[in-house]
C-alpha cells in the first residue's frame, strides 16, 4: 500500500509539471559559458523518482546563461559518489565542473550532492538539502543556488517564485487569474480569479503575503492575500484610483496610489493601525511607487515635468528629486537589492523598452529590443529582470540579465500572461 501511495504521488507530481502554464525558451546566453556536468542523481525511494533532480539543476544553470551543461549522452560514466569519479573521463569532454548526488527517503527526502573541480581534481562542495517529497523540485533549485553561488560568487535565485496574471477566454468572456509559480514557471497554482481585471501583484518581504489590485467590486481596490493560510483582506475601497501597492522592506507598511483626495498621489498605509499618510500633494499624476532597499525613500513615476519621469521621495522630509533625464518617457521603476541598479520602462524611437540605470554612474543602458515591454521586476540577487512583452500578438513574460547578455522567454501555453513580480528569497 505504501509503495502504491508513493507511486501515485510521483504520477501526480509529473502530471502537475506537464501542465505548467509557462514554458522556458532560452534565446541567448554568454559567450564561452562554463562547462558543467550534472550527472543523473541516484534515487533510493519507492517507485520512480517524482522529479529528475539533475534535469532541474541543468535547466537552472543553463537558464542563467553562464553555464553549458554537458549532455547526458556525452557522459562516459555516471558516478553518484566520490569514489566513482574518474577525472580523466571528464577532462576528455572539457568538463570544468562535475556535480553528482543521491536522493533518499519517503515522505521526507534528502538530496546529497557533491561538486568537483575537474582540472584541479578537488571536491569543493559536499552538502545536502532535506524536505517533503512534494517539495523535491524546490530542493533541486536550492542545490542550483548553492552551486551557482560557489562558482560565480553571486547568490542564486532559482529557489524563488514569481507572480503573474494569466488571461484566458472562457465562456465568451475574459477570465483573469492571479498565478504563482516557481521561478522557472513550473508548479503554477491559481491564487484567485475574476472576470474583472487583476493588476499590480507584489510580494511582501517575507514571501508569504502578496498584494494586488482587483476590480471584482466593479471599481479598483487593493487586497492583501496570505499564500500560506489563504486569508484575503481588502485594504482599500475609496472612490477613484486605488492602485500600485508596494510593500516596505520591513513588511510593516505599504505604499500605494490613491485619488480619494483629488489627483492621484502617493500614500503610506500602516498595516497594523490601518492608518493612511499622504506622501505627495501635487496636481500631476504621481504613481508606481517602489522602495529603496533602506526603506527611507521611494522612487515613483510623475508627469510633473510634463512627461513621465522617475523621481525619488524622502519619506521623512518629503524632499523630492528627479532621477531620470535621458529620454522623454521613463516609468515603472524597480530598484535592485544593492540599491545601485534601477530598472524601468524607457521609451526610445516610439517604442517601449526595458532599461537599466546605474545610480552611481548615472548611466542608462537599454536591455531589450522589442516594442511593447512593460512591468519590469528584478530578481532578488539583482542579476535578472523579468518583464512582460508581446510576441505574435500575445502577452508573454521574458527575462534579461542586467548586462543584457542573457535572455529567455516564458510564453504561456494558452492565453496571455502579464504583470510579473519576482519574489524575495524564501529562506
Amino acid at each position: 500500500m505504501k509503495q502504491l501511495l508513493f507511486t501515485m504521488l510521483a504520477f501526480l507530481l509529473l502530471v502537475a509539471q506537464a501542465r505548467a502554464e509557462l514554458v522556458i525558451e532560452i534565446t541567448s546566453g554568454r559567450d564561452n559559458p562554463t562547462a558543467i556536468a550534472v550527472v543523473p542523481f541516484a534515487w533510493s525511494g519507492f517507485g520512480a523518482a517524482p522529479e529528475d533532480v539533475a534535469d532541474v539543476i541543468q535547466g537552472d544553470l543553463m537558464r542563467s546563461g553562464q553555464f553549458a551543461p554537458v549532455s547526458n549522452n556525452d557522459m562516459l560514466n555516471l558516478p553518484t559518489r566520490e569514489d566513482e569519479v574518474f577525472y580523466r573521463d571528464w577532462r576528455t569532454t572539457n568538463t570544468e565542473y562535475l556535480l553528482i548526488g543521491r536522493v533518499s527517503g519517503e515522505a521526507t527526502v534528502t538530496v546529497e550532492y557533491e561538486l568537483f573541480d575537474v582540472f584541479r581534481q578537488t571536491r569543493i562542495i559536499a552538502a545536502s538539502e532535506s524536505g517533503p517529497v512534494a517539495e523535491l523540485r524546490m530542493l533541486a533549485h536550492r542545490v542550483s543556488d548553492k552551486v551557482y553561488q560557489q562558482l560565480t560568487g553571486i547568490r542564486g535565485a532559482f529557489a524563488t517564485r514569481i507572480l503573474y496574471v494569466a488571461v484566458n477566454r472562457e465562456g465568451g468572456e475574459d477570465v483573469y487569474r492571479l498565478m504563482v509559480a516557481d521561478a522557472d514557471g513550473v508548479r503554477d497554482k491559481e491564487v484567485t480569479r475574476s472576470t474583472q481585471p487583476i493588476l499590480s501583484p507584489s510580494w511582501a518581504p517575507d514571501g508569504k503575503r502578496i498584494a494586488y489590485v482587483s476590480f471584482e467590486t466593479t471599481r479598483p481596490a487593493i487586497y492583501m492575500h496570505n499564500l500560506v493560510t489563504g486569508e484575503k483582506q481588502q485594504l482599500t475601497n475609496f472612490k477613484g484610483l486605488n492602485g500600485a501597492p508596494a510593500w516596505s522592506p520591513d513588511g510593516n507598511s505599504m505604499a500605494m496610489v490613491l485619488s480619494k483626495d483629488g489627483s492621484p498621489d502617493l500614500y503610506l498605509l500602516d498595516l497594523a493601525s490601518r492608518q493612511f499618510r499622504r506622501l505627495t500633494r501635487h496636481f500631476a499624476i504621481e504613481t508606481e511607487p517602489s522602495w529603496m532597499p533602506d526603506g527611507l525613500s521611494l522612487v515613483f513615476t510623475s508627469d510633473r515635468g510634463g512627461k513621465p519621469q522617475i523621481y525619488r521621495l524622502d519619506i521623512a522630509t518629503g524632499d523630492t528629486e528627479r532621477m531620470t533625464y535621458e529620454g522623454s518617457w521613463n516609468a515603472r521603476a524597480s530598484i535592485a537589492a544593492d540599491g545601485r541598479t534601477m530598472v524601468m520602462v524607457h521609451r526610445a524611437d516610439g517604442n517601449f523598452h526595458i532599461a537599466v540605470q546605474d545610480l552611481e554612474r548615472d548611466q542608462l543602458s537599454i536591455l531589450t529590443s522589442t516594442a511593447l515591454d512593460e512591468s519590469p521586476s528584478v530578481a532578488p540577487n539583482g542579476s535578472m529582470v523579468l518583464y512582460a512583452t508581446k510576441r505574435n500578438g500575445r502577452g508573454i513574460l521574458a527575462a534579461v540579465s542586467v548586462d543584457g547578455g542573457v535572455r529567455f522567454r516564458l510564453p504561456s501555453r494558452e492565453g496571455d500572461v502579464r504583470e510579473p513580480a519576482w519574489s524575495p528569497y524564501l529562506d
